[in-house]
């Protein structure tokens, strides 16, 4: 407890991977919606929602493992300190 009171360690890398499934949660519901929402169902609104959830899924990826590098770097960079 004390680490992170006084910023010893970090505690966003471990908020990190609840961030990444609310995100996958949020991009399966607005395709979900984008798919069966409006009126009847069509091939567009089908291949749009399947689009959206997949680079969504994607985007989120690439936004938490940047984050996640962030991280690491700081981590070797304080090991690098320590030397």
């Amino acid at each position: 407890m004390r680490d992170v009171l006084f910023f010893d360690s970090m505690l966003t890398p471990k908020v990190i991977t609840f961030v990444y499934w609310l995100m996958l949660v949020v991009v399966l519901i607005s395709g979900l919606k984008t798919i069966f929402g409006g009126f009847g169902f069509s091939f567009e609104k089908l291949i749009v929602g399947l689009l959206m959830m997949i680079s969504g899924a994607v985007g989120a990826r690439i936004w938490c493992e940047l984050l996640i590098v962030l991280f690491k770097i700081h981590d070797n960079v304080k090991k690098m300190a320590e030397k």
